[in-house]
């Protein structure tokens, strides 16, 4: 019998860690941990449905900020303690990456250029959870080697929350080159920018419809003449509080808008289901406390609201397959009680 590592062996436990079925998350099965330490969130799919991009802040990896990388789904990470290849450039802080047509590859959003290569500073929040908007980021398109192939955003301010439309012809992104933060379509080229939203407030995380024809995305609308003095004030700091959004859909052009949930707090994250006829979102309505954030399904509509997950206090970014066999997220299940937050994936059942 040949000699196995030690570290081989933590690889094939790892790889094989599926966990018993929550019996009321009855839309998944067969569970599986990717990743093992820090926080892994934003991971989305290739093509092929073979891969995907995400971003880690991992310790363990000798990383202080989060940084991209890529992973072939069923064969896992080698070790979980060593380090993948960056995609990105390892400088600089990162967000959002996907996978271009080409599968060979991805688009992300970075400061390295306009910030320097040491990780932004972390916004003092005070007694408030803000996330910083740093006007440094701008977006790139790198091989999977990590070499960057062009930059497709050089504006003043923030560039990034970028995504790639099933029939491969357009970009969807968040800038606040107008002062504030909107959605703009670009085709993949980066050629012929166009602004879709224009109501004050933060509209990010956008994804298009299975058929490229819609987007759904989240947004914060306000009430009164203190919300949208507050949020002015912060966007002048590059801050913004995410914690009262919801979930809309519009038209590629924007037109048709339509907010789909009116649940109140946070509702985030959407992404349309493999019919494009529902959508599935993380939320915290229903917790007293702010910091549970389940995922939820809704229909199209609106109607029809039906909670996915059950298992720990964080459970978002949610993205399906292009087949439609899979879902993944992220979830701090399984963390042994730390902060980590890791990738699973899912079979999804209807």
């Amino acid at each position: 019998m040949k000699h196995t590592s030690f570290s081989t062996l933590i690889f094939l436990f790892f790889s094989s860690l599926v966990f018993a079925q929550a019996p009321d998350e009855k839309h998944l099965k067969n569970v599986r941990q990717l990743t093992f330490g820090g926080n892994n969130a934003e991971a989305y799919f290739s093509r092929d449905s073979k891969y995907i991009s995400f971003q880690s802040d991992n310790p363990a990896w000798g990383l202080s900020c989060d940084q991209i990388f890529y992973m072939d789904v069923e064969k896992g990470l080698k070790d979980p303690k060593v380090r993948p290849d960056f995609i990105s450039t390892s400088f600089g802080r990162t967000t959002c990456s996907f996978f271009m047509p080409n599968g060979k590859e991805i688009l992300y959003g970075s400061t390295h250029e306009g910030g320097g290569h040491a990780c932004p500073p972390v916004p003092d929040m005070g007694k408030k959870y803000l996330w910083a908007i740093y006007d440094s980021f701008d977006i790139y398109v790198a091989d999977l080697k990590g070499k960057v192939k062009r930059r497709l955003t050089n504006t003043p301010g923030y560039d990034a929350e970028a995504t790639v439309s099933p029939d491969g012809k357009k970009i969807v992104f968040t800038s606040t080159r107008n002062g504030d933060l909107d959605l703009y379509i670009m085709d993949i080229d980066g050629k012929n920018v166009k602004q879709i939203t224009h109501e004050l407030g933060y509209d990010g995380g956008a994804f298009f419809s299975p058929d490229s024809k819609k987007l759904v995305f989240r947004a914060s609308r306000f009430s009164s003449e203190e919300e949208k003095t507050e949020y002015k004030e912060n966007l002048k700091k590059n801050l913004v509080a995410p914690t009262n959004m919801e979930i809309f859909t519009c038209n590629v052009d924007g037109s048709d808008m339509k907010q789909i949930t009116k649940l109140g707090k946070a509702n985030w994250a959407p992404y349309f289901t493999p019919k494009g006829d529902k959508i599935i979102f993380a939320s915290n309505h229903h917790s007293q406390r702010g910091y549970d954030f389940q995922l939820y399904m809704i229909n199209a509509d609106g109607t029809n609201l039906q909670k996915i997950t059950t298992e720990s206090n964080f459970n978002a970014f949610p993205m399906f397959s292009y087949d439609g066999k899979k879902l993944i997220f992220s979830s701090n299940r399984n963390n042994g009680g730390t902060r980590d937050t890791n990738l699973f994936i899912a079979d999804w059942v209807d």
